[in-house]
């Protein structure tokens, strides 16, 4: 994986990160962290991503950052981006309670502006330890943050979507944000591709 050149604090985060021994343990150390003084100075809460109940996921479903519904209510993609992920889910026979949601970044920019080089590679420890904890063999990566994250800094969303990539013994499906599907309008290309990358995905669990 890709991911920007540590610094002191990505490595303290990275150790804390892999000392957890399970995903209540790893929330919990998560949601008090600091590594990024802007964020934390600015946030609500450290959205660590929502997990089955019911233990190992389908897939897990990776996104940029959380956006203000998601940094008030503690929870990933639960705003407009999340109704349509969920309905596009549901389309290709995959139920969120049995996904995994989780995102590059656990807490919401200001403004909602993209993730800093910086700040990624602070919060990669946890995306890490999550990953490993959960056995995600198939991981779908939404937009172009995520997409760098696995597949590395000079990935172009278009040419790398569709199929899937091997990284670290992963299969992971890179595709268009639903934020960008929603921008784009229902009639728009981001959104027939998320669709129909999201029923790839499925077929090929």
């Amino acid at each position: 994986m890709a991911a920007p050149r540590p610094d002191a604090a990505a490595a303290e985060v990275a150790a804390t990160a892999a000392a957890a021994p399970d995903w209540a343990a790893l929330a919990e150390v998560a949601r008090s962290c600091v590594a990024c003084p802007e964020l934390a100075a600015t946030r609500q809460h450290v959205v660590v991503g929502d997990v089955p109940v019911t233990g190992r996921p389908r897939l897990v479903v990776v996104g940029e950052a959380p956006g203000a519904t998601e940094d008030e209510t503690g929870r990933p993609f639960v705003g407009r981006s999340g109704a349509l992920l969920d309905q596009l889910l549901g389309e290709a026979g995959l139920a969120r309670a049995e996904v995994a949601v989780l995102n590059i970044v656990k807490c919401r920019p200001p403004g909602n502006r993209t993730p800093k080089a910086p700040e990624v590679a602070r919060c990669s420890g946890w995306l890490r330890r999550q990953l490993d904890l959960l056995g995600a063999d198939v991981v779908v990566a939404l937009g172009l943050s995520s997409a760098k994250w696995f597949l590395g800094p000079r990935t172009v969303l278009g040419q790398v979507r569709g199929r899937a990539h091997d990284v670290d013994g992963r299969a992971v499906w890179v595709t268009y944000h639903p934020s960008a599907a929603i921008r784009f309008g229902p009639n728009g290309a981001p959104r027939a591709a998320l669709a129909a990358d999201l029923q790839a995905v499925a077929a090929s669990l």
